[in-house]
Parts: C-alpha cells; structure tokens; sequence
C-alpha cells in the first residue's frame, strides 16, 4: 500500500447481512430468524427439525424427509431498541443520537424438489448475517459513526442424499452477494464538521453441510457446518465539508482495503417426539467469532501515518430449547427459548457494533388449511439488556464517547407460507 500522508482510518465496525436489512444481538450478529417458522422456537432443534424447505440451509440433509415438492415463503419485520445514553465521561457534544435501528423487513424464500426417491435438490435465497445503523448526523460518537450498513444475500443451491433409513447427508453452496456503506462525521476542530462516506460491493463464497440421523422413528439428530465466507471490500472514500488544512491533506485519498469474514460454525440439535401431540427440540452451537473481520472507518488523528484494525472478539455458544404441541390436525403450536453469549467484553465493545449476550424467547402458531398448505405466524423477543461501551479516549482526535445501550431489545415478527405441491 503507498504511503498515506493523511489521517488514519480505524476499524470500528460494519458488518453483513439482511433482505433489506436486519441486526441482532446474537452472539455476535449472525442471525438465526431468517423469517422462517424457527422464530416460534427460538431456533431450537434448529439442525433437527426437517419440516419444511428452509431446512436447506439450516441442515440440508434435512431435505430428504420432506414429502414432494415444497416451498416456503415468509416475510419478517424487525424491530430494534437500540439507542444510546451518555455519561459524564463523553468529551463530544451532540446528545445520544436517535434509535439507531427501529423497523426493518425482512424476507426469504426455499424451494426443494425430489429428483429421486433418494436425491432431493433445493434453491434458497435469504440472508442470515448483517447490521444496520443510523444514529443521526450530530450525536456524540459521530466521529465514529454516524450511519452504515452491510447487506448481505445468500443464494444457495443444495442438494441431500438418503443414503439409507436412517442416514441423510446434504450439502450446498453459499454465494453471498455483500453491499458495504458508511459515514462517519471528521473533526474540523474549528466550524462545522466535514463528512466521509464508503461503499463497495462484492461477492463472497463458501459452503454448507449436514448429516442427519433418524436411529428411530420420532428421533432425529443433526449437526450442520456453516464454513466461512471472506468479503474482500476495497473502496476509495469520499470527502466533504472539509477545512482547509484537512481538503489539501485528503485530496487524493488512498483505496482502501477492507476484507473481513463471515464466521464459520457448528450447530448439533434433536427432535423427540414424545406422543402424538408434543415433541421436544433442543440445539446447542459455535461460532467462530474471533477469526472476524471487522471495517472501520473513522478519522483517528490530525497526523495520519497509516491504516490499522485492531479487534478482541470471542468465539461464541449458542443454547435452545423448545417444544410443539399439535393440538388437532389443523393446529400446531411452538415455544422455545435460546442464549448466546457475547463476541465482545464490555472493555471491547464499540458503538459501530453493539452487541452482547442475548436471551431469546419465541412463540408461534401454524394453521394447516389444506393437505397442500400451511399458514403460520410468530414471534420472538432477543433481549440484550444493558451493555455499557467506552470508545477512544478524551485526548484523542475523535475524543471519547461513554455510556450504554440500556435496555436494548429486538422483536422479530414472521409470517409463513408452506406449500406442498
């Protein structure tokens, strides 16, 4: 890279995701509702389930247990409590700044086809991964943020093999198309602030595998690999509003690389039934958080030298349990409840990316209308808490910003179409 007589650009975070675009406080941000009927169970028995076409990507050895032709469409909209209270230790003016998610939709669509009666092939298009924020233009931790956003949309083609009655095994590819975008505010230090604004698109590509193993009838085990997925960002930022010194200084800024990777993962999960009414679902998962890439851009000094990122994020475990209750042959029912820990200490957190542990809580219901369709609906509370966060330092450039994200809380709301044809 040539040698950078400006200001430094640190990392502090933008990662990828959604249909339009989703945020949670997974551990970490990868997302489990993709706006399928899971959300009723807060994932739970996630790589077990096997009922519908989503199961593609969450286990797609899944897909040979499912009867004929099917499609599952669903629709989501999230909303985000995500706002930001000062203390006294902030050096910035500018306030809390505003939510910095509200709503959101979201969307996805999986269809599977039985070729044989041993090979069934598939073709999803969702997102599972991403963040969106906008705090506004003049709160205190403008300097580091102001608005961003990382989308990004898997397209998966899969296929699974019944190898025999009791053995399924499955695998597909994950092309994941990722959009990069963000403004940050630059300290004049005299007038008005200036702006920088980034954005780059690119493809990414890994893989998806799943073993699923029915030892009898009403039990089913599964365990899924996700492997990662490298999004190579490579931009020029753009410059307004800048003072004098800083317009001569920025003039011919340096393109700018920003690779950073998707975590791989592991989930193991079970589906018992117990009579012909209930069934327990239980996962328990991984996620390689601490080989995370994360993008920052944000003016770090008046004497810039050159570009750093510098991240202390954690590998994280996922927890669910759930159950159903068919109550007739028209009704079914789902709850479920799941934990993931943080991909941050409070020390590490950012307010580019304020995630923490986070307690899951879903409820659903499904309407058999007909042999062929099924109507459903759920919901699902993540409920991250309070999650205070330090950034910079008062004699820093972008100077200090202090506080917490209190009471922070996303509330998923799925709408589902099964269809059997």
């Amino acid at each position: 890279m040539k040698r950078i007589k400006i200001l430094t650009l640190i990392a502090s975070a933008l990662t990828c995701g959604v249909f339009v675009q989703q945020s949670a406080l997974a551990g970490g941000i990868d997302l489990y509702e993709i706006s399928t009927p899971d959300v009723g169970l807060a994932s739970a028995g996630y790589a077990a389930g096997a009922q519908d076409a989503s199961t593609l990507f969450k286990n797609p050895a899944g897909m040979s247990l499912l009867t004929g032709p099917q499609l599952e469409s669903s629709l989501q909209v999230l909303y985000g409590n995500v706002q930001f209270q000062g203390n006294s230790k902030t050096t910035t003016t500018g306030g809390n700044g505003q939510n910095a998610v509200g709503a959101l939709p979201g969307a996805s669509l999986f269809i599977t086809y039985p070729v044989t009666e041993k090979l069934t092939v598939g073709l999803g298009t969702f997102s599972y991964f991403g963040l969106s924020e906008n705090y506004g233009d003049h709160w205190a931790g403008r300097y580091y943020l102001q608005k961003g956003t990382l989308l990004g949309m898997t397209f998966m083609p899969a296929a699974s093999f019944k190898v025999n009655d009791w053995l399924s095994i499955g695998g597909g590819l994950n092309a994941m198309y990722g959009y990069l975008a963000g403004q940050v505010a630059v300290n004049n230090v005299i007038g008005p602030d200036g702006q920088m604004k980034i954005n780059n698109h690119q493809w990414g590509f890994g893989g998806n595998a799943g073993i699923l193993i029915q030892p009898r009838p009403g039990t089913r085990i599964g365990v899924n690999y996700l492997s990662q997925v490298d999004l190579n960002f490579s931009a020029r930022p753009g410059f307004t509003g800048l003072g004098p010194g800083l317009s001569i200084l920025l003039a011919n800024p340096p393109q700018l690389n920003m690779g950073m990777t998707v975590p791989q993962s592991v989930m193991a999960g079970v589906y018992q039934e117990l009579n012909d009414q209930w069934a327990l679902l239980a996962d328990v998962g991984w996620q390689n958080w601490s080989q995370f890439g994360e993008v920052a851009i944000g003016i770090d000094s008046a004497t810039p030298k050159n570009l750093t990122a510098q991240l202390h994020f954690d590998d994280t475990w996922h927890g669910a349990i759930g159950a159903e209750y068919k109550a007739s042959e028209q009704w079914r029912f789902t709850g479920g409840f799941a934990y993931d820990t943080s991909a941050v200490s409070d020390a590490n957190r950012s307010v580019v990316l304020p995630v923490g542990q986070a307690f899951r809580y879903g409820l659903g219901a499904f309407w058999k209308v007909s042999q062929s369709v099924d109507l459903g609906a759920a919901y699902e509370l993540v409920w991250g808490g309070n999650m205070p966060v330090t950034q910079g330092s008062p004699t820093a450039y972008r100077g200090e910003v202090s506080g917490a994200f209190n009471n922070a809380f996303f509330s998923f709301l799925s709408v589902n179409l099964n269809w059997r044809f």
